[in-house]
């Protein structure tokens, strides 16, 4: 059995961003845990720019923008154990994890930081019909095969689902001369960024079918083709509509759920609309001593904010390392008018900090909108946006001081 003041389970920019921070507010008992081979999580996969506008006011191609923080890890001689995986995270912060290097180790740490990340929703959770061929992937697949293994994953593309990486594969896989015959979103909108639609599908002229959907795949040793038909406001395929499209590639871009297998078994509390952690502002979870960073409390759409809470995070460690933390001083924030969800969902009102950034997604896209926080009915923090829509998430920093007893709710009004 090993101790560690800290164990952070991930290095992705979540978890690399928690670690350096960390180290820099004077702890130096730290470990990263990465099930990898390498540091850098997703991102060394995403050799596209577009990273670290907000933090480095540059755009970074994700590799890029993970190296800076890699370099701060080797700087720092943070220890770090790669193509290690946690089995077991226990409630008194006991990490139980394996590897070919260490073999079966134990550690008990003081506290933990959460930084697993998210998953790709795949086929059986689509529920699309038909048999089981080679060449149905979901994006990240692809993004990997293409972008580091050197692989070309088929010859003709259908894309079901306008998430971010679906989006931006529509572009890279034309780039290899892989023909996508076009992007297809159940939802009546977009499911990713607005920019990636006009950078990846209409400088690329690859036609996105909103309300459309596959409703069966063919083929037997190989995708050989795909069924697709228009849905009613219900989901459900229209009769009539269906359409047959010749592909030997079927890229799946449905969405992505936080990684929590571990949290659950730790007795976290989730959250049922985010699939994450329920959190506050410290990025504290419901098990005390065990704190989130990044995708795998809420999915974001912007790696500066991943880094973000990954920082906030490894404050929150500081704090009670130090012994500075009162669990109970957390007052829940309400989702209100218009706002699918908000995290952290809880304020932590006793933090030495004078604000704390609340995140959220809206239900449905708005235009001139203005987000309001209240505190017992009196708005304690405003912010005007020009645009809102569902896949793209909007902050807000609230003044700690002017928390008061009564509800504290946050709402986007047109």
């Amino acid at each position: 059995m090993r101790e560690v003041e800290l164990v952070v389970i991930g290095g992705g920019p979540a978890g690399l961003a928690a670690a350096v921070k960390a180290y820099e507010l004077g702890i130096r008992d730290i470990l990263i845990i990465e099930r990898d081979i390498e540091l850098g999580g997703i991102l060394q996969q995403c050799i596209h720019d577009g990273f670290g506008l907000h933090r480095f006011g540059k755009q970074l191609s994700g590799s890029a923008y993970a190296q800076k923080f890699i370099d701060k890890v080797e700087e720092y001689n943070i220890p770090v154990y790669c193509n290690t995986m946690v089995l077991e995270i226990t409630k008194d912060k006991k990490v139980v994890a394996v590897s070919p290097k260490e073999g079966l180790v134990q550690i008990q740490a003081k506290a933990i930081v959460l930084a697993m990340g998210c998953r790709e929703r795949t086929r059986s959770q689509v529920r699309i019909l038909g048999t089981r061929p080679a060449g149905v992937m979901t994006a990240g697949a692809v993004q990997r095969y293409i972008n580091v293994e050197g692989w070309k994953t088929g010859t003709r593309a259908v894309i079901l689902g306008s998430g971010d990486i679906g989006l931006i594969m529509a572009r890279r896989m034309t780039l290899e001369g892989i023909s996508v015959e076009g992007v297809y979103e159940v939802m009546p909108n977009l499911g990713g960024l607005r920019r990636n639609k006009a950078q990846c599908l209409d400088d690329y002229n690859i036609p996105l079918h909103l309300a459309t959907t596959v409703v069966s795949v063919h083929g037997k040793q190989r995708v050989e083709g795909v069924t697709v038909a228009k849905v009613g406001t219900d989901r459900l395929p229209i009769e009539g509509t269906e359409r047959y499209i010749p592909c030997d590639l079927l890229v799946l871009s449905v969405g992505l759920i936080p990684e929590n297998e571990l949290s659950r078994n730790a007795g976290v509390e989730l959250h049922p609309i985010t699939k994450g952690p329920i959190v506050d502002t410290t990025m504290m979870s419901s098990v005390d001593g065990i704190f989130v960073a990044g995708n795998v409390g809420a999915v974001f759409d912007l790696v500066d904010y991943v880094s973000l809470t990954g920082e906030i995070a490894a404050q929150g460690v500081a704090s009670y390392l130090a012994g500075k933390r009162i669990a109970s001083d957390v007052k829940e924030v309400i989702a209100g008018e218009n706002v699918s969800f908000v995290f952290p969902q809880n304020f932590y009102i006793k933090d030495n900090k004078e604000k704390a950034t609340l995140y959220m997604r809206v239900r449905k896209t708005m235009q001139k909108v203005r987000v309001e926080v209240s505190c017992n009915g009196e708005v304690i923090a405003t912010k005007k946006e020009r645009f809102a829509t569902p896949p793209e998430m909007i902050s807000i920093d609230v003044p700690i001081n002017k928390i008061m007893d009564g509800e504290l709710k946050i709402s986007v009004l047109e």
